[in-house]
């Protein structure tokens, strides 16, 4: 008997139990190497490989939501509770980058990239090459100035490798990233970093085609559970929670409205739009979203520029303000300004100016404030000469290749690149180089005043240290000048130069980009919509059933059965979660699979139904903890024993199920949506069995989360006493261990 329990428990076979600080409340499996992540309770994200080895610990100082791996595991995605996505460095930890594309909690994140592009026959490669680094130099980063905090740009600090190729998505393949919130709203951004289109469930639609009729249909109070894109990107299909609304008065006559109309429901969105435009929306994300880190550039030299440049008069009137109040204590009627210009044309030098000269400034002072000015407008050359000028050339450039592109209306204009917008924003992407040019000339002006002027007072310091007269000699007409211009520009007075030409320039730019890149996320939005709709199972009431943790999983696998073999690109949607006990029906700890519910469509318009469903009864004595699909149609299911002894700190176990091979029953989809899925499959239940099933029993009461690595073949299982046990589940260990 104990042999084959050994080769029972083979394919599971423990790697690891290692003990965890913090109880884990998210945990994901890097896809592409032997990498784990996970957020604790208190909203850390720790970083192990295979071997628990922790490579690094960060902390956002927000609580954290949502978490997922970008697809080829370079890059993670971290969901908070204020609507932030945050994008992080997986050999560091270093922020990348960061979006607010959600007002309140992003609940899941999603990111897929094209899988058609695996496919060495497909004529739609996505072939798009950034040619501006043909002509430019790399991009200028945000300048960084010790002591000067230039705001939350939303990007990393250094100057890491993964961040250029963040920026430079031209060799990336097409991907990606959906986002989805508490309020219903599910977002899409190219790459991770171009948002692109925005859909509402709350507020959308769903028009249902069944085979003999059309159905209208809407979710209110829905909360969003889990998102997946297909990997061909055209469907991503939406499990959540909410009240069906039907536009037919026989659904509340109906089976579902003895029992409420409150469930979770599975949608489909149609997202082909991704697909079938991927080229151009490639072409359109790598120039805009580089277009909008280098207006980050522009933004941070402003910030900079303006801070220094008003730090400099703010030491300079420190120094000089003193004059005014000697003018008035002398009870003269002058200005600083009228003084000073006085001194200059060799009138009488008053009393007070004679003070402020030689005892409260002096040589040194002079020295100082010279230093300090000049030494900023020194600073403020070279910020625009290495970041702020050469951004603004390759956003002309680059805002020159979209103007290209939108007079291609065949193929652009169906995105929403309008034409009229880009030319719009091209001639302010113009406009900007033409002040920048004017400002530093303005500039350079401003410094030989500012220097022509502390050279004058230092030469009239000394000349009444060395003979105590009130009396200077005149200064030419041409120096006269330059002091009256220094005066008019507002060395004395005006800070706020910088704001009213350069940045209002500025300012107007990015309006105009805002408003060219705002057509496409609206023009991609509005063909986003929800084909159909599936009652999984019913819910208690909406306050009770928001609170409920529901175990759910979502995949997509190559299928060659005939039931499914009309899924576009032979791509089948599986999606398992546990069904909750239904007193009324007699249905209690099952765990429901359904497949072909994105084939459903085309098969629908052929009078025909490729949707498939399974509920499998968990074994006596146990109830699901959490589950994951797993590759080649598998689940693993991990389970907790319902009984436990007061010697013991619990019973648990993980088993796999191969879903292939169930006996899966054919769904009718010929009536309204008055059947939950549960329900038609409540009389053809599968009873799991433990003997005839892979399973590996533990020696402790687990929670969720489960992570299953596909890419691995290992699971992280975790103990309710804050311990983490690593399991390896396929046959063959080697390759497994060999990714080491």
């Amino acid at each position: 008997m104990e042999t084959d329990e050994e080769q029972r428990v083979l394919p599971f076979q423990l790697q690891f139990d290692k003990p965890v600080t913090s109880q884990i409340k998210i945990a994901e499996w890097n896809p592409e190497k032997d990498l784990l992540a996970m957020v604790t309770e208190d909203s850390k994200i720790l970083l192990h490989r295979f071997n628990w080895q922790r490579l690094w610990t960060i902390s956002p100082g927000r609580c954290i939501t949502s978490l997922c791996w970008r697809p080829d595991g370079k890059a993670i995605a971290v969901g908070l509770e204020d609507g932030t996505i945050s994008l992080h460095d997986v050999e560091n930890g270093k922020l990348l980058r960061s979006l607010k594309s959600h007002t309140v909690a992003v609940v899941c994140l999603n990111w897929e990239e094209d899988g058609q592009l695996n496919r060495d026959d497909s004529p739609n490669l996505s072939t798009y090459e950034d040619r501006t680094p043909r002509f430019f130099p790399p991009a200028p980063r945000p300048p960084r100035t010790l002591g000067v905090v230039c705001g939350d740009t939303g990007f990393m600090d250094d100057n890491e490798d993964l961040y250029q190729e963040l920026s430079n998505s031209s060799y990336q393949r097409f991907n990606v990233l959906c986002s989805a919130d508490n309020d219903g709203n599910i977002c899409f951004s190219i790459f991770g970093i171009f948002p692109i289109g925005k859909i509402n469930i709350h507020k959308s639609s769903v028009s249902t085609p069944f085979v003999d009729k059309q159905s209208a249909h809407q979710l209110m109070n829905a909360s969003i559970y889990k998102v997946a894109l297909s990997k061909d990107l055209c469907r991503l299909i939406v499990m959540c929670s909410g009240e069906l609304d039907e536009n037919m008065t026989e659904l509340r006559q109906s089976q579902m409205a003895a029992h409420g109309m409150n469930g979770s429901h599975g949608l489909v969105l149609d997202t082909s739009i991704f697909f079938n435009r991927k080229n151009e929306l490639h072409q359109l994300a790598q120039q805009a979203s580089n277009i909008e880190e280098l207006t980050e550039v522009i933004r941070a030299s402003l910030s900079v520029m303006i801070k220094q440049w008003s730090d400099a008069m703010r030491t300079f009137h420190e120094k000089f303000a003193s004059l005014s109040t000697l003018i008035i204590d002398h009870a003269l009627d002058s200005s600083p300004q009228e003084e000073f210009l006085s001194l200059l044309g060799g009138a009488r030098t008053s009393p007070a100016v004679h003070q402020f000269l030689v005892n409260t400034l002096g040589e040194v002072g002079v020295k100082r404030v010279s230093k300090v000015v000049c030494g900023a407008a020194k600073e403020l050359q070279r910020i625009v000469l290495d970041h702020m000028q050469p951004a603004a050339e390759i956003i002309a450039f680059r805002m020159g290749e979209l103007r290209a592109l939108s007079r291609w209306r065949a193929r652009f204009q169906g995105i929403g690149l309008d034409e009229v917008l880009i030319n719009n924003a091209t001639e302010r992407s113009g406009m900007i180089l033409v002040q920048i040019e004017r400002f530093m000339r303005v500039l350079a002006s401003v410094e030989q005043q500012f220097s022509n002027f502390f050279n004058w007072l230092l030469k009239c310091i000394k000349l009444l240290m060395q003979e105590p007269s009130d009396q200077l000699l005149p200064y030419n007409r041409e120096t006269m000048q330059r002091v009256k211009e220094l005066v008019q520009f507002g060395g004395f007075s005006d800070s706020e130069y910088l704001r009213r030409t350069l940045a209002k320039e500025f300012q107007e730019m990015e309006c105009s980009f805002k408003e060219a890149f705002q057509m496409p996320f609206l023009s991609i939005s509005r063909k986003i919509v929800c084909e159909d709709l599936l009652p999984l199972f019913p819910l208690p009431s909406s306050s009770a059933s928001t609170s409920m943790i529901i175990p759910m999983s979502i995949s997509y696998y190559e299928e060659v059965s005939e039931s499914v073999s009309s899924c576009q690109h032979g791509l089948v949607d599986y999606i398992c979660f546990q069904v909750p006990n239904e007193p009324t029906s007699n249905i209690s700890n099952c765990i429901g699979i359904a497949r072909g519910f994105m084939c459903n469509l085309s098969s629908l318009k052929k009078s025909q139904t490729s949707l498939e469903a399974v509920l499998l009864s968990i074994p006596a004595g146990y109830e699901c903890v959490d589950l994951s699909l797993y590759k080649d149609t598998h689940i693993v299911l991990l389970l907790n024993g319902t009984v436990t002894s007061s010697e013991s700190s619990g019973d648990a176990c993980m088993m796999v199920v191969q879903a292939r091979d169930l006996p899966f029953i054919s769904l009718s989809r010929s009536s309204s949506l008055n059947v939950w899925t549960s329900h038609q499959l409540k009389d053809a239940v599968v009873q799991l069995q433990m003997e005839n099933e892979k399973v590996r029993y533990i020696p402790h009461s687990v929670v969720a989360p489960l992570a299953v690595s596909a890419s691995r073949g290992v699971a992280c299982v975790f103990a309710a006493r804050k311990r983490a046990l690593v399991y390896i589940l396929e046959e063959d260990e080697d390759e497994v261990l060999d990714s080491e």
